[in-house]
């Protein structure tokens, strides 16, 4: 009956010796093989120890055989087929063990913990770092419904029960039984009906990842704080784009300034003649939101005529007053809206005026010269002067309440003299800017920079810019001394350096060098006494006997 079989047959000894085949075997294998070693027989001949099937190759032709016994004896009898179909489900079958062997691998060594549970919340699989996170051995887990977990206190809340309910993905945050706060987020398998057959919950530790946000914002505040002291450092020499902030003084104002640049509420800059006042204002521009929105417009209120300074402030509209724009002209509250308005000298701002721009600061609203309906604008309002505006009130010359709404933030400037740290600074800066402004290179002798630094600078730093600037250009040697300064700037060291005179003569001219000095800071004789703490008829007299006059 072998022999008419329609299988391909073959009968084994226990050395894998041909017996007996039947026709089918030896037609395909055209050939007698009773007596032959049947691994010799195929070219790939493959029998997996305890598995009853084997893989046999001969000539591009695949076979696959079914081994059983014979009776009680140690013969083997093959039934096989010829399929290509059986190799390919072999091959995936070995595909399919190291699929999940990687699979195995990769969960297993997972930092986060795997925990895998069927339809039913019963637990499949796990992983080792399972038990670092919960402080429980993954075997534990297997095999255990989710359900009695939580009864038991193990879990306090289930991930699979809302994957289930919403069957999407799932995240919660809680604490395990070890008190560490974990996130756990479920997802969904479906099967090819798109029912939940498995649910995949990842847990992952928060108190390692907590400690490191803390740790984190602890080093971007110190990194914070490193780089603000490393800018400040860079700052050549403590300077901030061309301002120069070495005195502690400076350093102060140009703080505030920054700190108060997004604050909308006015500021009243105040200081003597030439001390950076324009510079301090368009540095709070600079700083502020409104520079990427708005202008920085600047109007010097005390150079502008009286007649023609409400025009320019506020526009006019067409055929407002002969000689006008048929078209009008917005004036400098319109072309700074959104940005800021910087007033000079705002003493010298005619009473008249001084009640539209109180409307201004009270309701933000403009009117043009000619003009019937109010205009909306938004502007923050920065003014400078080196007047007493608190004298200038009590004379009748200021309006009170204008004063006040003005001097919200008030920042005094202190004058060169005030601040001389400030000084070799400016010197530096304003030689290297002048040189390369006139392709030149030079310098500065000692007793120069020691004049520089012990005169008083009754004009400030545009004084010292303007006498470096006329230096640099008129001298013909490099080195610039004390013999190229200007005959006025002898007269004044002369007086106060190197000079022997008689001791009447050497008060006198002290004396005339205070009041000078005095004289262009104070407006009136009241203040210069009370500052050089002598009485008012005196400073009359002694200014009248060195023809000295008050500066207006």
């Amino acid at each position: 009956m072998l022999k008419e079989s329609p299988f391909l047959s073959i009968t084994l000894d226990i050395n894998n010796l041909i017996i007996e085949c039947n026709h089918t075997m030896e037609s395909i294998l055209d050939k007698k093989l009773t007596g032959m070693d049947i691994t010799t027989v195929f070219s790939v001949w493959k029998h997996p120890l305890r598995s009853k099937l084997i893989h046999a190759e001969y000539k591009d032709r695949i076979f696959a055989f079914i081994v059983g016994k014979i009776n009680d004896t140690e013969d083997k009898m093959l039934y096989g087929v010829e399929t290509s179909d059986f190799a390919m489900l072999i091959k995936e079958n070995k595909d399919l063990k190291n699929l999940t062997r990687e699979l195995d691998a990769i969960i297993e060594n997972s930092y986060d913990g795997i925990y895998i549970t069927d339809s039913n919340g019963l637990t499949l699989k796990t992983n080792t770092a399972i038990e670092r996170i919960t402080g429980i051995p993954k075997e534990y887990y297997v095999g255990k419904n989710v359900g009695t977990l939580i009864n038991r206190g193990i879990l306090k809340n289930s991930v699979t029960k809302k994957v289930l309910e919403y069957k999407r993905t799932v995240s919660v945050v809680q604490k395990n039984y070890v008190g560490n706060e974990t996130i756990l987020t479920g997802s969904p398998v479906f099967d090819d009906n798109g029912e939940i057959e498995k649910i995949v919950t990842n847990i992952r530790d928060l108190s390692d990842l907590n400690e490191l946000q803390a740790e984190l914002v602890k080093v971007n505040k110190l990194n914070d704080k490193y780089k603000r002291e490393l800018q400040r450092l860079k700052n050549k020499p403590d300077q901030l784009k061309d301002i120069i902030t070495k005195s502690e003084q400076m350093k102060m104002i140009y703080d505030t300034a920054k700190r108060i640049a997004n604050i909308d509420a006015t500021v009243l800059i105040l200081g003597d003649t030439g001390v950076g006042k324009d510079v301090l204002a368009n540095y709070i521009f600079s700083n502020s939101s409104r520079s990427k929105v708005g202008e920085f417009i600047k109007v010097n209120c005390g150079a502008i005529p009286a007649e023609l300074l409400e025009s320019e402030l506020f526009g006019y509209e067409g055929g407002a007053f002969t000689g006008a724009n048929s078209k009008g002209k917005p004036g400098m509250f319109e072309l700074a809206n959104r940005g800021i308005l910087f007033l000079d000298e705002i003493g010298e701002l005619p009473l008249s005026l001084q009640v539209k721009l109180l409307r201004v600061l009270q309701d933000g609203e403009i009117q043009r010269v000619g003009g019937t309906l109010p205009k909306k604008i938004d502007v923050r309002i920065i003014t400078a002067t080196n007047r007493s505006l608190k004298v200038m009130v009590e004379e009748g010359d200021f309006r009170e309440d204008l004063y006040y709404r003005l001097n919200v933030i008030p920042i005094k400037v202190p004058p060169l003299r005030e601040r001389r740290d400030d000084i070799l600074p400016l010197i530096q800066l304003f030689l290297q800017q002048i040189s390369e402004k006139y392709h030149l290179n030079k310098e500065f002798d000692y007793d120069l920079k020691d004049f520089f630094l012990s005169y008083d600078w009754p004009g400030n730093i545009r004084e010292l810019s303007n006498l470096i600037e006329r230096l640099v250009v008129t001298t013909n040697e490099k080195v610039i001394s004390m013999e190229d300064l200007p005959a006025e700037y002898h007269q004044a060291n002369d007086v106060t350096i190197n000079s022997i005179l008689p001791l009447k003569d050497a008060i006198e001219a002290a004396e005339k060098k205070v009041l000078t000095l005095a004289a262009k800071k104070y407006e009136n004789t009241y203040e210069i006494a009370k500052a050089l703490e002598s009485s008012q008829p005196t400073i009359v007299r002694k200014l009248k006997k060195y023809e000295i006059s008050i500066r207006r």
